[in-house]
């Protein structure tokens, strides 16, 4: 059984893909360069959505050289787009091994403390009501201290006025 969200997802999904493919086929009939930039540009998706599909993205490198190998009008891809794509998937490797870290992390300590509960070893009701009410006080401090933020900017523009109004009216006399 799927969703009409998970429908209309996958149907997107497949909109996007045939675009791609119809971009790749335009690029090697006009002779444009068949980047993952300009075919995602092209195509009307971002350059990451090709590297999602990797169907796509190998589909794009295996024309890229078939069209290599029969020169139309130049090289399909320059130096240049090269090493501006090698250096785009280094950067977006970093971002994700950094992601996976952070996640692995995170389920790490979801696994020690669903761990520690269950074992029975976990904080007791008493700790756990403390804790709360310790939060709800630190959220309470917050907004106490953004209201006394607020109103000491109005009493130093009350000031403000209140001494430009003095000496307006001691130049006056």
């Amino acid at each position: 059984m799927t969703s009409p969200i998970n429908d209309g997802r996958v149907a997107g999904t497949e909109r996007r893909r045939r675009r791609v493919q119809d971009a790749i086929t335009t690029a090697v009939h006009h002779g444009t360069p068949l980047t993952a930039s300009a075919i995602a540009r092209a195509a009307g998706v971002d350059r990451t959505f090709l590297y999602r599909h990797r169907d796509l993205l190998e589909h794009l490198h295996t024309t890229g050289s078939r069209c290599a190998e029969t020169p139309v009008g130049g090289p399909a891809a320059t130096q240049a787009s090269l090493e501006a794509d090698l250096a785009n998937a280094n950067a977006r490797a970093t971002r994700l091994v950094a992601r996976v870290q952070q996640l692995e992390a995170h389920l790490s300590r979801q696994l020690g403390q669903r761990a520690w509960q269950e074992s029975g070893l976990g904080a007791s009701v008493d700790v756990s009501d403390l804790q709360t009410t310790v939060t709800r006080l630190e959220q309470h401090i917050v907004e106490l201290t953004r209201r006394l933020e607020e109103q000491q900017g109005d009493l130093d523009a009350a000031r403000s006025a209140n001494r430009d109004l003095t000496r307006a009216l001691n130049q006056r006399s």
